[in-house]
């Protein structure tokens, strides 16, 4: 691909996530351009691309991951429809960044994967918080011995969401842990370096099947436990924290996720008491420089299609734990 060509973006749907997570990350990252979009409804696709100065409208999904005019297809739809698309993108010679959660289940996980392998083409899941330099921070102090030896790791993610949303709709394989609750449990494993086993889950459900809150413990290496917890009631306060305590300090984070709309990391050990903030551009933007510098071939994207398969697995795991199924396509 030539060096001053930009990568270009064409979205599947008019999802309300995508002008903050790729459109506006777009525009800091010269190397990438969002050329064109598609949604089931033509007048909803043409009213999402004039207000965010998306050139092209294409008449369907299929005509989006096929258009030859395209590099890179960004899939924000339902989590139901993660598989089914991002296969196709692949198949049809694009490289994807999906949303996370990656797939429904850890099934569909690992077709898409396999689908990514066969392609040569780059599956990303847009685990954006990842790519912030506040992660690094955070994983640094846990591994550099600042903490001691590891202990005890929390992550707690809590939304109210109306229950009139897609996320309480089972055959779009929605719930609380699919949504939020994905966010710490992957904290858990990136900032520890471990893939965390379940040991119970409790959940709170809505509509059949659905989880609006869940309570999750669970163990890693070296005796090391973690729990997590998330919720999307309508009474539920908007919380996103992330602890970890070793046997010489501890380590609080408000707001790992989005930490370019406000964060804070404190560091407690028997020196004092430190807090401090971690400069840095928006999550999306260095989400999507890291995707860009993967399609031109100059880095490997962290969060590709195989660590998606463990996240999943994860999750699956928690549903069972929790006495509910694992999402379904």
């Amino acid at each position: 691909m030539p060096e001053k060509k930009p990568i270009r973006f064409g979205i599947l749907g008019a999802a309300r996530i995508a002008p903050d997570a790729l459109i506006k990350a777009a525009q800091n990252v010269p190397k990438a351009e969002v050329v064109g979009v598609a949604a089931r409804d033509p007048k909803r696709a043409q009213e999402f691309a004039t207000a965010n100065g998306i050139p092209r409208v294409i008449a369907t999904y299929n005509d989006l991951v096929n258009d030859s005019d395209l590099d890179v297809i960004y899939n924000p739809l339902p989590n139901s429809l993660h598989c089914e698309w991002t296969i196709a993108a692949l198949r049809a010679g694009k490289h994807v960044l999906c949303e996370k959660p990656l797939a429904s289940n850890a099934a569909e996980a690992e077709r898409m994967a396999r689908a990514a392998d066969e392609t040569g083409k780059i599956l990303g899941e847009a685990f954006h918080y990842r790519y912030h330099p506040l992660a690094d921070r955070v994983r640094a102090l846990i591994s550099d011995g600042t903490l001691g030896r590891l202990v005890h790791l929390e992550g707690h993610f809590s939304v109210p969401i109306p229950e009139t949303n897609i996320r309480f709709d089972w055959s779009l394989a929605g719930g609380a842990t699919m949504d939020l609750g994905c966010y710490p449990l992957h904290m858990i494993r990136y900032f520890s370096g471990m893939t965390p086993r379940v040991v119970r889950a409790t959940a709170e459900t809505g509509p059949v099947n659905i989880d609006i809150a869940m309570n999750v413990d669970l163990e890693l290496d070296g005796g090391v436990t973690a729990r997590m917890t998330c919720a999307m009631k309508k009474d539920s306060v908007i919380n996103a924290t992330f602890m970890a305590r070793g046997d010489r300090g501890e380590l609080r984070v408000i707001n790992p996720i989005a930490p370019h709309r406000g964060h804070q990391l404190t560091v407690k050990t028997a020196a004092g008491e430190k807090s401090e903030t971690v400069a840095g551009d928006t999550t999306f933007t260095h989400q999507l420089r890291a995707f860009v510098k993967a399609v031109r071939g100059e880095a490997k994207f962290p969060t590709d299609g195989l660590e998606g398969i463990i996240n999943m697995r994860v999750i699956d795991d928690v549903y069972r734990a929790a006495g509910l199924p694992p999402r379904a396509a």
